[in-house]
Formats: structure tokens, sequence, C-alpha cells
């Protein structure tokens, strides 16, 4: 799960350039839109789509996506279930 967490970190990093941060500045269970990392609606049709492409998981209700993109913990958690 860990190296599951750090490639998630990565992988947002790279994908919404965020030029600034850096893996260890993401904690596993810092909030990932709003005051910390300040990731908007935008950003997470981004996040949609590494889901789709990078696990294969589509999201079939895109309400649920709130929960899943809270925390890197959160989308480690939904990924390790949903993984085809």
């Amino acid at each position: 799960m860990e190296k599951l967490k750090r490639e998630l970190k990565e992988q947002i990093i790279e994908l919404l350039n965020l030029e600034d941060i850096k893996v260890s500045d993401i904690g596993d269970d810092t909030a990932l839109f709003g005051e910390s990392l300040g990731l908007d609606s935008i950003d997470a049709l981004e996040l949609i789509v590494l889901m789709e492409n990078g696990y294969g998981i589509e999201l079939a209700n895109p309400e649920e996506g709130k929960d899943i993109f809270a925390t890197i913990n959160s989308m480690a958690d939904y990924i390790s279930k949903n993984k085809k």
C-alpha cells in the first residue's frame, strides 16, 4: 500500500503540474482539496482520468469522487479494492 501511495503522490504532482510540491509535502491524510493542496474541480476531472487510465477504474457516480479523492489514503484504499 505504501508503494501505491507514493505512486499516487508522484502522479498527482506530475499530472497537475504542482511544481512547488514534493512527494514528502503530501501527507497520506492531507486533504487534497481546499486549503492544503488547493486542488479544484478541474483537478478533480484530471484525477478521474488518472483513475480510469492508470488503474482501469471508472467512477460510475461522480458524487463518490468527493470521498474517494479526499486524501491519498482514501484514493489508495479505493484503488486497492476496485483495481481491475
